[in-house]
């Protein structure tokens, strides 16, 4: 099955705004900087440096936001640098050879555009840019000057390894992009940057390997992000909801990352990296529910140990989704699937408590979810702390008052250890929304309420995609060469290919002639 087949569907149709109140700029200085006092309001910490240049009656002026741009810069490469340079030589007084010497010999600035329009200048003011004018000319310089604090790199809070990389993506574009060059050290590495947001108009930028994604995938990402149409994106998690296919879904069909390392093997893979200023989460697309189950660690451990680790994530995903739900099934409608002795067990355990197994499930898998709610809330020093102590306290005070069993317990701490396992945050989460609907379903029907809501997932699944490509792959389509690093691992030595679900243009991760 080839991946152009994914792509049939009908695409929205999509509609350009274009801007026609575009002010251009005027050739009176004075004029042009009471326009952009007036379109900003005059704000306090716009900063107007007016100066002359020596030996001429040419008039400057440098316009920027107090705050955003590194002074050093501007004081030292831009108004002493014009001053110093142009004492030096004949200035012309012709304003255009002015403007023209000092875009090609004066200005000593390695960011330099031309602004036209009031738009232009508003905009990368705003930015973080410094903006030149020049008396009688109506066009300025833009040079890039940003200079706000930023966040040192750190290792990732959200995602942390035993052995791996420690540095992390922070809130800085730039610096984000500089961390996907030092893993990839690929000609063919691209950034294509769009502008997000019709009022904060924030940086965007997708990164992908150029000779190694499919070209639909990077066409139709493109057309969704160009379809975006909202006044601010705060977070890269506003881009995921923009561009999911299904929205209804609790399933995370975009992933997202504070790893450097896992975002550059995603590229790699044939996959886009999205990122976005201001967010240090980058969005991974396409995923696939195998790739979610996955972590880097499984390929810094030799294959035995990444297996063994899959293994136990699957294992875990099951106790997150089912155990409750098997319980309430066999003790309610299927007693005699349970063995004697174990029968006897929870049949003392549960003598006394008033509710039905399906109330008693779900009263304490909400509790857990308060829990875990309040611990993430709360201050760092004391809410691992809360989460730990207030589960044993309510716990053991609800045992102790006959409200639930103490197999209850037991079940809803085990499930929620093994929502734990799993790599994915969001992933965990889409099984704790699934976990309440079986646990209902166990309540009503049994096993057949079971296997009735396992059937709905998978039918859900199977038709969910993932820009374009299907959820469930490589499971269903099925490819079986993707299974040689799927739930079991190959030797690193033996994974040669890229994964062929993605159809990628370069197949091969390895060259075997010279291995």
């Amino acid at each position: 099955m080839r991946i152009n087949s994914f792509f049939n569907r009908n695409k929205k149709k999509e509609t350009k705004k274009e801007d026609t109140n575009i002010t251009k700029l005027v050739q009176n200085l004075e004029e042009n900087l009471e326009n952009i006092k007036t379109l900003l309001d005059a704000p306090s910490d716009l900063v107007i440096r007016k100066f002359t240049i020596r030996g001429s009656e040419h008039r400057c002026a440098t316009v920027f936001i107090d705050g955003l741009v590194n002074d050093t810069y501007v004081r030292n490469n831009i108004i002493e640098n014009i001053q110093l340079e142009t004492a030096r030589k004949q200035i012309p007084d012709n304003k255009q050879q002015l403007f023209d010497e000092l875009n090609q010999e004066i200005l000593s600035t390695t960011s330099l555009t031309i602004g036209y329009t009031l738009d232009d200048v508003s905009n990368e003011i705003l930015y973080g840019s410094t903006v030149l004018y020049l008396d009688g000319m109506d066009k300025v310089f833009i040079i890039k000057t940003q200079g706000w604090d930023k966040r040192n790199i750190q290792e990732p809070v959200t995602e942390s390894l035993i052995r791996g990389p420690r540095d992390g993506f922070v809130e800085d574009l730039r610096t984000n992009m500089v961390l996907m060059r030092r893993y990839i050290h690929d000609q063919n590495l691209r950034f294509k940057t769009y502008q997000i947001g019709r009022r904060s108009k924030k940086n965007l930028v997708v990164a992908y390997i150029a000779d190694v994604i499919h070209p639909d995938i990077l066409k139709e990402i493109n057309r969704r992000l160009e379809s975006i149409d909202t006044d601010d994106a705060p977070e890269s998690g506003y881009i995921e909801q923009w561009i999911e296919d299904n929205y209804l879904s609790p399933f995370p069909q975009i992933m997202n990352t504070e790893r450097p390392d896992k975002a550059s093997a995603a590229l790699l893979q044939g996959k886009v990296a999205i990122l976005l200023d201001g967010s240090p989460f980058v969005l991974i697309a396409p995923t696939t529910l195998a790739s979610a189950m996955q972590s880097p660690e499984d390929y810094y451990e030799r294959w035995t140990i990444g297996t063994l680790l899959r293994i136990l994530r699957y294992f875990g995903a099951f106790i997150a989704i089912f155990l409750p739900s098997l319980y309430i099934a066999l003790v309610s409608f299927h007693p005699g699937m349970i063995p004697t002795e174990l029968a006897f067990s929870i049949a003392a355990s549960r003598e006394g408590v008033p509710f039905t197994p399906l109330v008693e499930a779900f009263l304490m898998a909400v509790t857990m979810e308060l829990l875990r709610e309040a611990g993430a809330r709360l201050p760092k020093t004391i809410g691992q702390t809360i989460g730990i102590v207030g589960g044993l306290v309510i716990g053991d005070a609800a045992v102790q008052a006959g409200i639930v069993s103490p197999i209850m317990v037991i079940i809803i701490a085990l499930n929620a250890i093994a929502s734990f396992s799993l790599p994915s945050y969001s992933l965990a989460i889409a099984f704790r929304i699934i976990l309440f609907g079986f646990i209902f379903l166990a309540g009503i029907f049994g096993l057949y309420g079971i296997i009735i809501g396992y059937i709905m997932v998978n039918i859900h699944i199977v038709n969910l995609k993932s820009i374009g490509v299907p959820y469930s792959t490589p499971f269903a389509p099925t490819f079986f060469k993707d299974w040689e690093d799927l739930i079991f691992r190959k030797p690193t030595p033996l994974l040669t290919k890229r994964p062929q679900h993605l159809q990628t243009n370069d197949k091969q991760s390895t060259d075997k002639e010279n291995r």
